[in-house]
């Protein structure tokens, strides 16, 4: 496949070297000739100079026969615009823009364009390294407004229901892998020793409802 990456900082160069490994064709656009040189003598394809929301800059790049799209300059706007031009100029059929500020995520996404916000996948990133016991989130919608984590619990919960934990929490549980199998569980679903539980929080709850989770439930009166 032809891939076009736009923005040759240590992001696109990284990902220009790893598709040219998994044996893709690869255009690199970038605004400063010496971007091009974080790509190394090791690589093969093509490096664009010119803005990357030019379309004559991405006809050069070989945007008409292009699969894939990845805009991940230092630019909110330049990405955006690029990714917009290249899904709906162009046509390409897989596009993906970086995006530093959450909020723009969203609207974005609205948009058709499928992005990675930066910083939260970058605090999720440290957060599954420093917590090993799985309180990073597993996915985060990109406004970074919303976490699916996986949830440790008190052996407490065992034997109490789904609707318990997700009115104690606020957490909606999103699914359960019991013995390497997901659940769909509803409210009436009762939680067993081993389970692993996933549930969806807001992004500004998740420090609350992990405290909650990790002590015993409380008895009822």
């Amino acid at each position: 496949m032809h891939v076009v990456i736009m923005g040759c900082g240590r992001v696109g160069a990284s990902l220009a070297a790893a598709l040219e490994r998994l044996g893709h064709e690869v255009a690199v656009i970038d605004k400063a000739q010496e971007a091009f040189r974080r790509l190394g003598s090791d690589f093969h394809g093509q490096q664009v100079l010119g803005m990357g929301f030019d379309r004559q800059v991405l006809i050069d790049a070989g945007i008409e026969k292009a699969g894939a799209f990845a805009a991940v300059s230092s630019g909110d706007n330049s990405n955006i615009i690029s990714a917009r031009v290249a899904r709906e100029n162009f046509g390409v059929e897989h596009v993906v823009a970086r995006i530093y500020d959450p909020k723009r995520a969203a609207v974005y996404e609205r948009l058709g364009i499928p992005t990675v916000a930066t910083v939260p996948w970058t605090t999720d990133r440290f957060l599954r390294t420093l917590l090993p016991d799985g309180v990073a989130s597993a996915w985060r919608d990109p406004s970074g407004n919303v976490a699916v984590l996986q949830l440790p619990l008190h052996e407490g919960w065992v034997g109490r229901s789904v609707n318990e934990l997700q009115e104690s929490t606020g957490a909606r549980v999103a699914f359960i892998m019991r013995f390497g199998t997901p659940v769909l569980p509803d409210s009436k679903t009762v939680l067993q020793a081993d389970d692993l539980v996933y549930v969806a929080a807001r992004s500004g709850t998740v420090g609350d409802v992990t405290s909650t989770a990790a002590r015993a439930p409380e008895e009822e009166a």
